[in-house]
């Protein structure tokens, strides 16, 4: 009874003091939370606006709010007298033991915010990276997702392409085209790179600047090699790789300059066996 009678005389300062705890954990809960969903907010609109890939940007701006509501839940927790240096240590001594089972995964991850940072590549991109090439997709946290010229999906892990170097053919807005030309020996040089030059300047996909290049590239053992190299918009490569070799072919058939092809000439030595009579 005592006891009580004490407790009883107590509550009032009792419920003023935690009464005013409560209030004050209830209050840094609700602003951080605030908070947390603000951080989340700008996140995503800063990473979006920068053409940021959206699970990427959905991922980083998540991962802002959590950081941002453990903190708030450790404030929190403080105003009720626990121990917030003691749980820290316990997250972190989880975080690490986490960390060493999942080193391969967190490499891919610290790979992907690399990838969101430097923007080696982008979607739409074709590139060759990792010991495979293809169309990027997607970007995800671990891994890239490429789609190859005959409708394959590749996954390839952002470590292993970081890790390595990276070829984006769609990075820049113009692409040069490297073909190579064989005449006959026999052909006028002259007629020959005038009709090469022709075919450049009247073909619908190849520019003027940068300047077109064509040149003798090799006197090779069946043919002269010409180098034709005309500049084109990324976008229409192939459609001017396939359109140049056509009409190549077909002014050079309409000149009457022959392609050679590969030939091999048997000569016979000594004096052959006379026929039975």
């Amino acid at each position: 009874m005592e006891y009580l009678e004490k407790l009883l005389e107590q509550a009032p300062e009792l419920a003023a003091i935690y009464g005013t705890k409560i209030l004050l954990a209830l209050v840094i809960f609700t602003v951080g939370k605030y908070l947390a969903n603000v951080m989340k907010k700008i996140t995503a609109g800063l990473l979006i606006k920068r053409n940021i890939d959206q699970t990427v940007a959905s991922f980083i701006s998540n991962m802002a709010w959590g950081v941002v509501f453990a903190f708030t839940v450790i404030a929190t927790l403080s105003q009720f007298g626990v121990q917030t240096a003691s749980l820290v240590a316990v997250i972190g001594a989880a975080g690490l033991a986490v960390g060493l089972a999942l080193q391969g995964s967190l490499s891919n991850f610290a790979a992907g915010v690399l990838m969101v940072i430097f923007r080696p590549c982008r979607i739409g991109d074709y590139i060759e990276a990792a010991g495979v090439s293809g169309t990027v997709d997607e970007i995800t946290i671990f891994s890239t997702r490429l789609i190859t010229p005959d409708n394959k999906v590749i996954i390839a892990p952002n470590a292993a392409i970081m890790d390595g170097t990276i070829t984006n053919y769609s990075a820049l807005g113009k692409r040069r085209l490297d073909l190579v030309v064989g005449v006959s020996y026999d052909a006028d040089i002259k007629q020959t790179k005038a009709i090469l030059i022709d075919v450049i300047k009247n073909n619908e996909f190849t520019l003027q600047d940068p300047e077109y290049t064509v040149g003798i590239l090799e006197l090779a053992d069946s043919s002269v090699n010409f180098a034709v190299r005309p500049w084109v918009k990324t976008a229409d490569y192939w459609g001017a790789y396939f359109s140049m070799q056509e009409e190549l072919k077909l002014a050079l058939d309409t000149a009457g300059i022959a392609i050679p092809y590969p030939q091999l000439d048997l000569h016979v030595q000594g004096n052959p066996t006379p026929p039975a009579s």
